[in-house]
């Protein structure tokens, strides 16, 4: 008899940790094929990219290589892009490219699945703003990220020939997590180009605005949570601009619907998210209005019942009592493990499949290294040092989940040792 083939596509931190747990319990022990697709040669955990985009943190200390993560935990990973699906023939369209000396080429192969598991992730939605895409800077990617952290480099190295100090201003569109997070590891970062020498750009001529078209930051969490993250920003010299909706871009200016305008050199769009671009083509499959993937409580799409669907791609709304979830890391690390366990049950061919049940633990935000705001369980608030080791915790049971509890106990010694001795901003 043929094992059962589990196709994941999508190495982010839910696909990640759903295929370590897939491969450590069936792969090992042959009663399913587990195969991880991804675009990327290495996985780094989404919410840290704010600060790789800072250049507070070097991301190739905290990667980690699929192929090399594969062959220890038991599944097969596949390089490429996920480009078209043939439901009919339960197969997946993947797209490799391959670059060289010579030639630069694309390679299309066929997998088959008999469960398909989509976690693709989300992507910016611009909402079709003029100038957006050609003048703003996107953090939905680990490439992304580090463009946005050459850029401000290489700023900051050009003005060190420059005569006199000069200006500059940089606007995060979107006061959500990530534009909120942006904001303030920017502060940080500004302070430590001055330390290290590249003095040309004075930090007080920094100016970092944060604009929301929404009468508050943070819309997502409670008004405690943002009022609390509001009273830091007063405290870092950010700017809020609240209810202020974005009509165009350009690249010296962002303008605004009631017809003011902001300069800014630098600037990043954190406005919203919508599915990938690949699940529009998926015209056969049930979506909503941003194009994510309608799912029952069993993670099953609405479409097809041998194709599941999980985290920022998928519209969850577990009862009809409840909201849909939003797109939160610790929603796809919940999902991931209830599929772990789900998919289990069905390989093993059991009468009928769990339903998904979200247990929200409460809301963080990082507010630099040393800081963070937040709500747990919806009554307590933590601010300050210990709300960061909450933060920071998050990213050790991801570790954990994908590494085991010795591994990932190594990886803190690790980083604990290699941040005291490194620079506190990459300067490369």
């Amino acid at each position: 008899m043929t094992a059962n083939k589990i196709v994941i596509v999508g190495g982010g931190a839910g696909g990640l940790e759903l295929a370590t747990q897939l491969g450590d319990s069936l792969g090992k022990s042959g009663k399913a094929q587990i195969i991880l697709v991804d675009q990327k040669l290495t996985h780094i955990w989404k919410p840290l990219l704010h600060e790789v985009a800072a250049g507070t943190l070097n991301p190739h200390q905290e990667e980690t290589n699929y192929f090399a993560h594969s062959a220890a935990h038991h599944y097969e990973f596949v390089l490429g892009t996920f480009t078209g699906l043939d439901r009919e023939a339960k197969q997946i369209l993947v797209e490799t490219e391959y670059f060289s000396k010579t030639a630069q080429s694309k390679k299309n192969q066929h997998i088959s699945y008999d469960t398909l598991v989509l976690a693709l992730g989300s992507t910016s939605n611009d909402f079709n703003t003029e100038g957006v895409r050609q003048f703003c800077h996107f953090l939905d990617s680990r490439k992304q990220a580090d463009v946005f952290q050459q850029d401000m480099l290489h700023l900051y190295l050009n003005a060190q020939h420059e005569a006199s100090n000069r200006e500059l201003n940089i606007a995060i569109i979107g006061a959500g997590a990530t534009g909120v997070e942006l904001a303030a590891e920017l502060v940080e970062a500004k302070h430590n180009f001055f330390k290290y020498g590249l003095n040309k750009v004075d930090p007080k001529k920094v100016k970092i605005t944060l604009i929301e078209a929404a009468d508050r930051i943070l819309t997502a969490l409670s008004p405690r949570v943002a009022e609390h993250t509001m009273q830091q920003m007063e405290k870092f010299g950010i700017e809020v601009l609240t209810g202020h909706r974005v009509a165009k871009v350009d690249e010296d200016k962002i303008y605004f619907a009631d017809g003011s305008s902001l300069d800014a050199e630098i600037k990043v769009w954190a406005a919203g998210i919508k599915a990938p671009e690949v699940l529009v083509q998926l015209q056969d499959m049930e979506k909503d209005n941003i194009h994510r993937l309608k799912v029952y409580s069993t993670l099953q799409t609405k479409s097809d019942p041998d194709i599941f669907a999980f985290g920022d791609c998928a519209h969850c709304q577990p009862a009809a009592d409840e909201p849909v979830l939003g797109p939160r890391a610790q929603v796809a690390s919940q999902q991931a493990n209830f599929l772990a366990n789900a998919l289990k049950a069905r390989i093993n061919e059991e009468n009928y499949l769990p339903m998904f049940k979200f247990s929200d633990k409460g809301s963080l935000i990082s507010l630099s290294q040393n800081k963070a705001v937040g709500e747990l369980l919806g009554q307590v608030n933590v601010q300050g040092f210990v709300a960061k080791s909450m933060y920071v915790s998050l990213y050790r049971i991801h570790q954990a989940t994908i590494h085991g509890y010795a591994h990932a106990g190594i990886l803190t010694a690790k980083d604990f040792v290699t941040r005291k001795i490194s620079p506190k901003l990459k300067l490369h």
